[in-house]
Protein backbone atom coordinates (compact mmCIF):
# COMPACT_ATOMS: atom_id res chain seq x y z
CA UNK A 1 0.00 0.00 0.00
CA UNK A 2 1.48 3.35 -0.98
CA UNK A 3 1.51 6.57 1.09
CA UNK A 4 -1.39 8.10 -0.83
CA UNK A 5 -3.56 5.06 -0.18
CA UNK A 6 -2.83 5.29 3.55
CA UNK A 7 -3.82 8.95 3.56
CA UNK A 8 -7.10 8.09 1.84
CA UNK A 9 -7.95 5.53 4.50
CA UNK A 10 -7.23 7.95 7.33
CA UNK A 11 -9.52 10.63 5.96
CA UNK A 12 -13.04 11.00 4.72
CA UNK A 13 -13.79 13.91 2.40
CA UNK A 14 -10.54 15.51 3.49
CA UNK A 15 -11.43 15.28 7.20
CA UNK A 16 -9.41 13.23 9.62
CA UNK A 17 -11.14 10.16 11.09
CA UNK A 18 -12.29 10.57 14.71
CA UNK A 19 -10.94 7.99 17.10
CA UNK A 20 -13.16 6.17 19.59
CA UNK A 21 -11.70 8.15 22.49
CA UNK A 22 -12.26 11.45 20.68
CA UNK A 23 -15.80 10.42 19.86
CA UNK A 24 -16.49 9.61 23.51
CA UNK A 25 -15.01 12.93 24.57
CA UNK A 26 -17.22 14.86 22.13
CA UNK A 27 -20.26 12.92 23.29
CA UNK A 28 -19.56 13.83 26.91
CA UNK A 29 -19.02 17.46 25.94
CA UNK A 30 -22.28 17.53 23.96
CA UNK A 31 -24.19 15.94 26.84
CA UNK A 32 -22.70 18.44 29.28
CA UNK A 33 -23.78 21.34 27.07
CA UNK A 34 -27.27 19.85 26.69
CA UNK A 35 -27.68 19.48 30.44
CA UNK A 36 -26.37 22.98 30.96
CA UNK A 37 -28.94 24.39 28.52
CA UNK A 38 -31.74 22.40 30.17
CA UNK A 39 -30.60 23.54 33.61
CA UNK A 40 -30.53 27.17 32.51
CA UNK A 41 -33.98 26.90 30.90
CA UNK A 42 -35.38 25.17 33.99
CA UNK A 43 -33.93 27.84 36.25
CA UNK A 44 -35.46 30.65 34.18
CA UNK A 45 -38.80 28.85 34.00
CA UNK A 46 -38.96 28.33 37.76
CA UNK A 47 -37.99 31.94 38.38
CA UNK A 48 -40.84 33.16 36.15
CA UNK A 49 -43.28 30.79 37.92
CA UNK A 50 -42.03 31.96 41.32
CA UNK A 51 -42.58 35.61 40.42
CA UNK A 52 -46.10 34.87 39.16
CA UNK A 53 -46.99 32.86 42.29
CA UNK A 54 -45.77 35.72 44.46
CA UNK A 55 -47.81 38.20 42.41
CA UNK A 56 -50.98 36.11 42.72
CA UNK A 57 -50.41 35.53 46.43
CA UNK A 58 -50.06 39.24 47.05
CA UNK A 59 -53.09 40.07 44.92
CA UNK A 60 -55.26 37.45 46.66
CA UNK A 61 -53.79 37.99 50.17
CA UNK A 62 -52.67 34.36 50.35
CA UNK A 63 -50.94 33.21 53.59
CA UNK A 64 -47.32 32.07 53.30
CA UNK A 65 -48.14 28.42 54.09
CA UNK A 66 -50.65 28.33 51.24
CA UNK A 67 -48.21 30.12 48.93
CA UNK A 68 -45.57 27.48 49.63
CA UNK A 69 -48.11 24.74 48.97
CA UNK A 70 -48.86 26.33 45.58
CA UNK A 71 -45.13 26.26 44.79
CA UNK A 72 -44.96 22.57 45.72
CA UNK A 73 -47.95 21.64 43.55
CA UNK A 74 -46.50 23.52 40.59
CA UNK A 75 -43.07 21.97 41.15
CA UNK A 76 -44.62 18.49 41.18
CA UNK A 77 -46.45 19.27 37.95
CA UNK A 78 -43.14 20.32 36.38
CA UNK A 79 -41.24 17.27 37.63
CA UNK A 80 -43.99 14.97 36.33
CA UNK A 81 -43.84 16.63 32.89
CA UNK A 82 -47.38 17.98 33.13
CA UNK A 83 -46.32 21.45 31.94
CA UNK A 84 -45.20 20.31 28.50
CA UNK A 85 -47.79 21.12 25.86
CA UNK A 86 -50.03 22.92 28.34
CA UNK A 87 -50.57 26.54 29.30
CA UNK A 88 -48.28 27.51 32.16
CA UNK A 89 -50.86 30.09 33.24
CA UNK A 90 -53.53 27.38 33.59
CA UNK A 91 -51.22 25.19 35.67
CA UNK A 92 -50.39 28.14 37.91
CA UNK A 93 -54.06 29.09 38.36
CA UNK A 94 -55.01 25.50 39.18
CA UNK A 95 -52.07 25.15 41.59
CA UNK A 96 -53.17 28.27 43.45
CA UNK A 97 -56.79 27.16 43.69
CA UNK A 98 -55.78 23.66 44.86
CA UNK A 99 -53.48 25.14 47.50
CA UNK A 100 -56.32 27.31 48.77
CA UNK A 101 -58.63 24.29 48.95
CA UNK A 102 -55.96 22.28 50.75
CA UNK A 103 -55.50 24.89 53.47
CA UNK A 104 -59.14 26.00 53.70
CA UNK A 105 -58.33 29.47 52.43
CA UNK A 106 -61.67 30.72 51.07
CA UNK A 107 -60.90 32.08 47.62
CA UNK A 108 -63.63 31.67 45.03
CA UNK A 109 -63.12 30.57 41.45
CA UNK A 110 -64.15 34.06 40.41
CA UNK A 111 -61.34 35.56 42.48
CA UNK A 112 -58.79 33.16 40.96
CA UNK A 113 -60.17 33.90 37.49
CA UNK A 114 -59.93 37.67 38.01
CA UNK A 115 -56.34 37.39 39.26
CA UNK A 116 -55.09 34.97 36.58
CA UNK A 117 -57.36 35.76 33.60
CA UNK A 118 -57.95 32.03 33.24
CA UNK A 119 -61.59 30.95 32.87
CA UNK A 120 -63.26 29.00 35.67
CA UNK A 121 -63.92 25.99 33.45
CA UNK A 122 -60.25 25.79 32.50
CA UNK A 123 -59.20 26.09 36.15
CA UNK A 124 -61.48 23.24 37.21
CA UNK A 125 -60.42 21.09 34.25
CA UNK A 126 -56.73 21.62 35.06
CA UNK A 127 -57.33 20.99 38.78
CA UNK A 128 -58.86 17.62 37.93
CA UNK A 129 -55.89 16.78 35.71
CA UNK A 130 -53.37 17.65 38.43
CA UNK A 131 -55.33 15.86 41.14
CA UNK A 132 -55.55 12.72 39.01
CA UNK A 133 -51.93 12.69 37.78
CA UNK A 134 -50.37 13.73 41.10
CA UNK A 135 -52.57 11.54 43.29
CA UNK A 136 -54.09 14.49 45.14
CA UNK A 137 -57.57 14.88 46.56
CA UNK A 138 -59.57 18.08 46.29
CA UNK A 139 -61.19 18.46 49.68
CA UNK A 140 -64.62 20.13 49.45
CA UNK A 141 -64.85 23.60 50.93
CA UNK A 142 -67.48 24.28 53.56
CA UNK A 143 -69.79 27.26 53.02
CA UNK A 144 -68.87 28.29 56.57
CA UNK A 145 -65.36 29.11 55.34
CA UNK A 146 -66.65 31.90 53.08
CA UNK A 147 -68.96 33.77 55.46
CA UNK A 148 -66.42 36.02 57.17
CA UNK A 149 -64.77 37.03 53.88
CA UNK A 150 -68.13 37.79 52.25
CA UNK A 151 -69.25 39.89 55.20
CA UNK A 152 -66.04 41.91 55.11
CA UNK A 153 -66.50 42.55 51.39
CA UNK A 154 -70.06 43.72 51.99
CA UNK A 155 -69.12 45.76 55.06
CA UNK A 156 -71.53 43.79 57.25
CA UNK A 157 -71.21 43.66 61.03
CA UNK A 158 -70.39 40.73 63.30
CA UNK A 159 -74.05 40.15 64.11
CA UNK A 160 -74.81 39.41 60.46
CA UNK A 161 -71.83 37.07 60.24
CA UNK A 162 -72.93 35.12 63.32
CA UNK A 163 -76.52 34.89 62.04
CA UNK A 164 -75.33 33.64 58.65
CA UNK A 165 -73.16 30.99 60.29
CA UNK A 166 -76.12 29.82 62.38
CA UNK A 167 -78.27 29.57 59.22
CA UNK A 168 -75.64 27.51 57.42
CA UNK A 169 -75.15 25.17 60.36
CA UNK A 170 -78.88 24.50 60.53
CA UNK A 171 -78.97 23.95 56.75
CA UNK A 172 -76.09 21.49 57.05
CA UNK A 173 -77.79 19.60 59.87
CA UNK A 174 -80.97 19.26 57.83
CA UNK A 175 -78.92 18.21 54.77
CA UNK A 176 -80.43 20.79 52.45
CA UNK A 177 -77.06 21.88 51.06
CA UNK A 178 -76.16 18.58 49.39
CA UNK A 179 -75.16 19.07 45.76
CA UNK A 180 -75.12 22.86 46.12
CA UNK A 181 -72.01 24.96 45.67
CA UNK A 182 -70.54 26.26 48.95
CA UNK A 183 -70.25 29.84 47.70
CA UNK A 184 -73.92 29.90 46.70
CA UNK A 185 -74.97 28.62 50.13
CA UNK A 186 -72.71 31.10 51.93
CA UNK A 187 -73.87 34.04 49.81
CA UNK A 188 -77.53 33.14 50.36
CA UNK A 189 -77.07 32.79 54.12
CA UNK A 190 -75.34 36.17 54.27
CA UNK A 191 -78.13 37.75 52.21
CA UNK A 192 -80.80 36.29 54.51
CA UNK A 193 -78.88 37.22 57.67
CA UNK A 194 -78.45 40.82 56.49
CA UNK A 195 -82.22 41.12 56.02
CA UNK A 196 -82.95 39.58 59.43
CA UNK A 197 -80.44 41.91 61.10
CA UNK A 198 -81.91 44.94 59.34
CA UNK A 199 -78.69 45.58 57.41
CA UNK A 200 -80.01 44.87 53.93
CA UNK A 201 -77.87 44.52 50.83
CA UNK A 202 -79.22 44.27 47.31
CA UNK A 203 -79.02 40.97 45.48
CA UNK A 204 -76.74 42.66 42.97
CA UNK A 205 -74.34 43.80 45.71
CA UNK A 206 -74.19 40.33 47.24
CA UNK A 207 -73.75 38.67 43.84
CA UNK A 208 -70.87 40.96 42.88
CA UNK A 209 -69.11 40.56 46.23
CA UNK A 210 -69.40 36.78 46.33
CA UNK A 211 -69.01 35.84 42.68
CA UNK A 212 -72.41 34.13 42.65
CA UNK A 213 -74.89 34.99 39.92
CA UNK A 214 -78.07 36.81 40.92
CA UNK A 215 -80.10 33.89 39.55
CA UNK A 216 -78.26 31.38 41.75
CA UNK A 217 -78.56 33.69 44.74
CA UNK A 218 -82.34 34.02 44.32
CA UNK A 219 -82.86 30.29 43.90
CA UNK A 220 -80.67 29.37 46.89
CA UNK A 221 -81.85 31.96 49.39
CA UNK A 222 -85.51 31.18 48.70
CA UNK A 223 -84.80 27.47 49.03
CA UNK A 224 -82.97 27.90 52.34
CA UNK A 225 -85.60 30.26 53.74
CA UNK A 226 -88.38 27.86 52.78
CA UNK A 227 -86.69 24.75 54.18
CA UNK A 228 -85.74 26.46 57.45
CA UNK A 229 -89.07 28.25 57.86
CA UNK A 230 -87.52 31.71 57.73
CA UNK A 231 -89.93 34.47 56.80
CA UNK A 232 -88.49 37.40 54.89
CA UNK A 233 -90.33 40.66 54.31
Amino acid sequence: MNENEEDSEDSVGGARKISASDREHLHRLSEHQRRKRIGTATGKHRLVAQVEIDRLSSLLSIPEKTRESCREIYREAWENDLIHGRSIEKILAASMYMACRKHNVPRTLDEIEDATRIGKKDIIKTCKLLANRLGMRLAPMSPLEYVSRFCVKLNLNKQVEERAIAIIKEALEKDITSGRGPTGIAASAVYIAAILCDDRKTQKDVAEATGVTEVTLRVRYKEIARELGIKLD
